[in-house]
């Protein structure tokens, strides 16, 4: 009974190396220090961290469905000049924000009944002019806590704010930032 959001949860708590392992590689059981217990739901392991309490909420029975929407809503912070964007990244297209290109690969989001939650795997590389990209984020953001797993830029702050339908025609691939 693996979810898409059990999956998102998985695919982030591997790309997470939590603070009480020694080890963490994909495939492995994490090596665990004595006072930091290991827990085993549905032939997954996890560690149990303080950070890592949001993903077994979504391993949890009850947040057993999520529908894959449009597009990520996401909420730009140029931290140079304090303005505030919000960008709506239509899946599997590039979007600019300052030298960042986003592109959502994926964006699940809880139905209504259910707690609420959003969660988009984001690949967030920097373009400079006449430097090669530079790679900076490829993994899970997610909506009520993006301190989880965020990008650590100089300048810029990206962060998950849901999963929409999309608003824009499939022939407009040049979505821009709008401030707010």
């Amino acid at each position: 009974m693996t979810s898409s959001t059990g999956m998102a949860a998985l695919v982030a708590a591997i790309h997470l190396a939590p603070a009480g392992c020694r080890s963490w590689t994909a495939g492995t059981t994490p090596a665990v220090t004595a006072d930091k217990p290991r827990a085993v739901r549905g032939g997954v392991k996890a560690v149990f961290l303080p950070r890592m309490a949001l993903l077994a909420a979504i391993l949890a029975p009850g947040a057993a469905s999520a529908d894959a929407m449009d597009a990520a809503l996401l909420q730009g912070l140029d931290k140079v000049t304090a303005r505030i964007s919000t960008i709506e990244a239509a899946v599997g297209r590039p979007v600019r924000f300052g030298t960042l290109e986003i592109v959502a690969r994926h964006c699940d989001k809880t139905p209504p009944e259910e707690r609420p939650e959003a969660a988009a795997f984001l690949q967030i590389s920097e373009i400079k002019q006449g430097e090669p990209t530079e790679l900076l984020f490829s993994g899970w953001m997610f909506a009520s806590s993006p301190a989880l797993s965020a990008l650590e830029h100089p300048i810029y702050d990206v962060v998950v704010v849901d999963c929409v339908a999309s608003s824009s025609a499939p022939a407009d691939s040049s979505s821009s930032p709008k401030p707010e």
